[in-house]
């Protein structure tokens, strides 16, 4: 079988967890803060699982 190529889009964005899910950050977060709370800002911070619908698929896209 040949390698897998890694998408570099999806590398930069995701990482595999030790448990096999996979981790992302959030979305609203690069400019425009000013207008957004303080509290949104810090939960926009922390990172989350990507959700089980679309796991299948960032993992294929990050085989390594």
């Amino acid at each position: 079988m040949p390698k897998l190529k890694t998408h570099k889009g999806a590398a930069k964005r995701f990482k595999k967890t030790a448990s096999g899910r996979v981790k992302r950050g959030h979305a609203f977060m690069r400019h425009i803060l000013t207008s957004k709370s303080k509290k949104s800002k810090r939960r926009l911070d922390l990172d989350t699982m990507v959700d089980k619908a679309d796991e299948a698929k960032v993992k294929r896209m990050i085989p390594y």
